[in-house]
């Protein structure tokens, strides 16, 4: 966030998600890459992702939850503040919106991802269904996915995570 912070020439937004997140959370202690979205992007940041990437041997990509499910209109407002910095200010990106492109996904470590955002009361199930609902019928925007088997993976994540609580 700092090396981002100090190439920044104009004020902007910088959204982290994915491994990120659960970095900055504390649910993991490492990810194959930071997922970042820019919005509004800083003047410059590109210029420090290129050199960041290479000084800290990581990978920094342009990913959100955006880019796989529909994002709900209210996102930006929904993100959590992390920090500022300089001009730039750090947020996570949508949670519920993350938990729900995870449970999508379906891998094996996303899952636990949605996991610890609900045990460490991040998001609730309830929240999950109603952020599904919001989307739902945007899914017709994202032809790769299979609304159905996406609206299935939802609940059987609520399902399961509702009996394993008992």
């Amino acid at each position: 966030m700092e090396g981002v912070a100090a190439a920044a020439k104009s004020p902007g937004k910088v959204y982290f998600t994915g491994g990120a997140t659960a970095l900055l959370l504390k649910f993991r202690e490492q990810t194959l890459d930071i997922d970042i979205k820019l919005d509004p992007e800083p003047q410059g940041v590109f210029e420090a992702i290129a050199l960041l990437k290479d000084r800290l041997n990581l990978n920094i990509e342009l990913a959100s939850p955006a880019d796989f499910i529909p994002a709900a209109d209210d996102w930006r407002e929904r993100s959590p503040y992390i920090d500022r910095i300089g001009a730039v200010d750090f947020f996570h990106y949508d949670l519920s919106l993350q938990a729900l492109a995870k449970l999508e996904r379906g891998h094996e470590q996303d899952l636990r991802d949605v996991t610890d955002l609900v045990l460490q009361g991040y998001v609730t199930t309830d929240e999950l269904q109603r952020r599904f609902s919001q989307i739902e019928p945007k899914l017709l925007r994202y032809p790769a996915l299979d609304a159905r088997q996406f609206a299935k993976k939802v609940r059987d994540f609520i399902t399961h995570f509702g009996n394993e609580r008992k």
